[in-house]
């Protein structure tokens, strides 16, 4: 591995697509909340395992919320704003088209921002809760856990442009994957220890419909698919179905934080295009990153660790730079003009959970 967990704690210089400032001088710190929000850590796990208990799946979208977030603009809580005219105009990234009707998890990051203002108003970030909150799921799911560097300020605005452009889509090769992780900078090995994420978590048929019937436009299905498994995923997605029923993306232990989706690769069973890539691209120098972790969870997981530790560095704003939000939703000069009651979530249904990006 190409980065150790030491050094991913260090602050990391990135480049980030669109020309977005960074933080090189930032200097985030597992105990930034000591003094001022020592309980912050239990009370964003209260919430996030209260919330699971009932819908097991967010686990996996909290997860892919951080991913989302740090993608654009940095780890700075832009997904998170709503659309305003007022005070400044913002275009919201949860209409952008890997966003739309897919993210979900914004009203638990409410329930969880709720909770820490009352214990500490004013204090911790969105942009933290979101990490946190991204920790503690994987912990959830029997993953690996870390010590969550802290100390994110949240920004002033989104980017709904740069959330269509910088965040890999279900049926992206692979060289367009890395080149999205490379405008992060994330390196191929971040790429395939951060994709094991999609050891839990549901995919809507939608988004592997052509793969399953018309790969490229041929008529005929995707031919690196495992036959069995592709009638298995044919008799949940069926070509006339709405496209609109749920599938897991380990078809073995699917709510279980684990290397499996790997050997799932390895067997031709993965479910997006795009998470097949990593495995079946001919010569590619991510097979053998894949056939590492799917042979030894551990090292898989301190990967995964560091690749996160490192992902939530991206484009960090820290301190007096950016504001520490009163309401995730929405900046603070906004949401002196809003009751935090009527913030109306714009969470899709619990019954859906959807995939239009990888990550």
């Amino acid at each position: 591995m190409s980065l150790t967990v030491a050094a991913a704690l260090c602050c990391v210089v990135v480049v980030v697509l669109g020309g977005l400032p960074l933080s090189s001088e930032a200097q985030l710190d597992p105990s930034f909340y000591r003094d001022a929000c020592p309980k912050v850590h239990s009370i964003v796990r209260e919430v996030v395992r209260s919330v699971s208990k009932k819908d097991p799946r967010m686990l996996a979208s909290l997860i892919r919320l951080h991913f989302h977030d740090c993608f654009v603009l940095g780890c700075d809580a832009s997904i998170l704003l709503n659309n305003t005219d007022t005070p400044t105009k913002i275009d919201s990234e949860q209409q952008a088209f890997p966003n739309v009707n897919s993210i979900r998890g914004l009203d638990v990051v409410n329930q969880i921002k709720t909770a820490v203002e009352n214990a500490c108003p004013g204090v911790v970030s969105c942009a933290d809760i979101l990490t946190l909150a991204a920790e503690i799921s994987s912990v959830l799911s029997g993953g690996p856990d870390w010590k969550v560097p802290l100390g994110r300020r949240d920004g002033l605005t989104a980017n709904r442009t740069l959330a269509n452009e910088n965040l890999p889509g279900p049926s992206d090769g692979l060289d367009r994957l890395k080149s999205a992780f490379k405008n992060q900078g994330l390196d191929t090995n971040d790429l395939v220890a951060l994709s094991g994420a999609h050891t839990i978590g549901r995919a809507r048929c939608t988004f592997i419909t052509s793969r399953l019937y018309n790969f490229s436009n041929s008529g005929k299905p995707d031919p690196t698919l495992n036959t069995t498994y592709l009638q298995q995923l044919r008799n949940q997605c069926p070509k006339s179905g709405s496209g609109n029923d749920l599938v897991n993306f380990d078809l073995t232990t699917p709510d279980k934080f684990d290397k499996n989706y790997y050997t799932n690769l390895q067997g031709n069973k993965g479910l997006l295009q795009s998470d097949q890539e990593l495995f079946s691209t001919s010569g590619a120098d991510t097979i053998s990153i894949v056939n590492k972790f799917a042979s030894n969870q551990d090292v898989f997981f301190a990967a995964f660790k560091a690749s996160m530790i490192k992902m939530g560095n991206i484009g960090v704003i820290t301190g007096k730079n950016g504001e520490i939000r009163k309401q995730c939703n929405f900046i603070n000069k906004k949401s002196a003009e809003v009751d935090l009651a009527s913030v109306v979530s714009k969470e899709t249904s619990s019954s859906e959970e959807g995939m239009v990006s990888s990550f």
